[in-house]
């Protein structure tokens, strides 16, 4: 392999995929720029099937416009979406208390609300991505707001409603990796120690309580003290969230000057969860595994979703960048054959979410309310930098 000509390839890659089909089917399809915001309830076509609005979309659709604003194109027209889809988030999905819906009407009538604060997280990082991207102070000051909010939510007892009964006591993996790339994101505009104080509380709650080495695996759930669980719903390895995860350590381990200890335990998760994640028949990395190889419950589980694909492409280039071990950049070649064979759409653009374990497409609808623009272009923008900062070590 030319690392050269391979690095570039893929940079230029990014960077038309991102720019020439991706965004343009996002901002004539999905911005709604009569109400503001962002539908993603839409077909392979891009035609609208439910006007119901995602309120986590709202904020990651914020942060994609802006991040690549920032670090791509100066495109207005994805500023603009950005500040529609702000000022959308601002007016219509917050409750009296600050916390946020979980879904909208197309102008902004609350329909759910659940007992997360992820609505708040992908709102945070848009504000500060805004930020950066205007220099306006008042958006850095909102991010830290509302990540402060979600703190406090999460931090007082009875707020959120309880997933169990009191007799099940469960930490949950996924708001603790979360609080990584939000800390890390509003570091960026904002000199605050909390953020760093949070990442520091997130990575030392993922190397005490939720890596377990006699699994080789990173559990979603465990115990109040880390304890396994042995219940079928407590032994599942998710591989897309553990390498998503890990590419967030070693954003951080960077941060740090590639501090060693932080770079090892990311490389550690990296390791485990490819091994326990990658289709070694079909390719590609599947949903859910039990760390005792006893059979999942979820009936996705061997199921294709575009979003861990797109965290093993980041994670591999991130891990190559911080060891030059040619073993990451085989990964990268792997998974990007795979996913490119078979997410894309040539027809109608953008990319299928949802594929049978073989790569056959299970339904061809470009988006819902989990599916919409956020991991193909934070990965497309992501990936994009890592290449050319890759190649200027080559």
């Amino acid at each position: 392999m030319d690392k050269k000509e391979y690095l570039s390839f893929w940079a230029n890659s990014y960077k038309n995929d991102l720019t020439k089909i991706i965004m343009p089917f996002w901002m004539e399809h999905g911005w709604d720029q009569k109400n503001g915001g962002v539908y993603t309830c839409v077909n392979r076509d891009g035609s609208l099937m439910d006007s119901t609005k995602s309120v986590w979309f709202q904020g990651r659709f914020a942060f994609v416009c802006a991040y690549a604003y920032n670090h791509v194109e100066k495109n207005q027209q994805w500023l603009d979406a950005a500040a529609s889809t702000l000022e959308f988030i601002e007016k219509h999905c917050f409750d009296e208390q600050g916390h946020m819906y979980f879904s909208v009407t197309a102008e902004g009538t609350p329909l759910r609300k659940r007992r997360y604060v992820f609505s708040e997280t992908f709102a945070a990082i848009a504000m500060s991505e805004y930020a950066l991207a205007t220099g306006d102070r008042k958006y850095a000051k909102r991010a830290l707001e509302i990540f402060s909010d979600a703190v406090r939510f999460l931090n007082t007892p009875g707020f959120l409603p309880a997933k169990f009964e009191p007799v099940v006591n469960l930490q949950s993996h996924s708001i603790v990796m979360i609080l990584i790339n939000v800390g890390a994101c509003l570091r960026k505009v904002c000199d605050d120690s909390r953020l760093t104080q949070q990442i520091d509380e997130s990575i030392d709650k993922l190397q005490k309580y939720f890596m377990h080495p006699e699994f080789k695996a990173l559990l979603e759930s465990v115990g109040p003290n880390g304890e396994f669980v042995d219940t079928n719903a407590t032994r599942v390895i998710n591989p897309g969230h553990c390498i998503e995860t890990s590419w967030f350590l070693l954003e951080e381990a960077r941060h740090r000057g590639w501090d060693k200890k932080l770079t090892d335990m990311a490389l550690t998760i990296f390791n485990w969860s490819w091994d326990w994640g990658w289709d070694k028949q079909y390719g590609g990395i599947i949903n859910f595994v039990d760390c005792k190889n006893l059979p999942p419950q979820d009936y996705s589980q061997d199921m294709k979703f575009w979003w861990p694909q797109c965290e093993t492409i980041i994670s591999s280039l991130y891990a190559y960048l911080a060891t030059g071990d040619d073993e990451y950049l085989y990964r990268h070649r792997q998974i990007s054959e795979w996913t490119y064979a078979h997410f894309p759409d040539a027809e109608f653009g953008e990319w299928y979410g949802y594929l049978h374990r073989d790569g056959t497409v299970a339904q061809p609808a470009k988006g819902n309310l989990y599916k919409g623009p956020f991991h193909i272009p934070r990965m497309m923008v992501k990936s994009y930098e890592l290449c050319n900062e890759i190649l200027k070590t080559l």
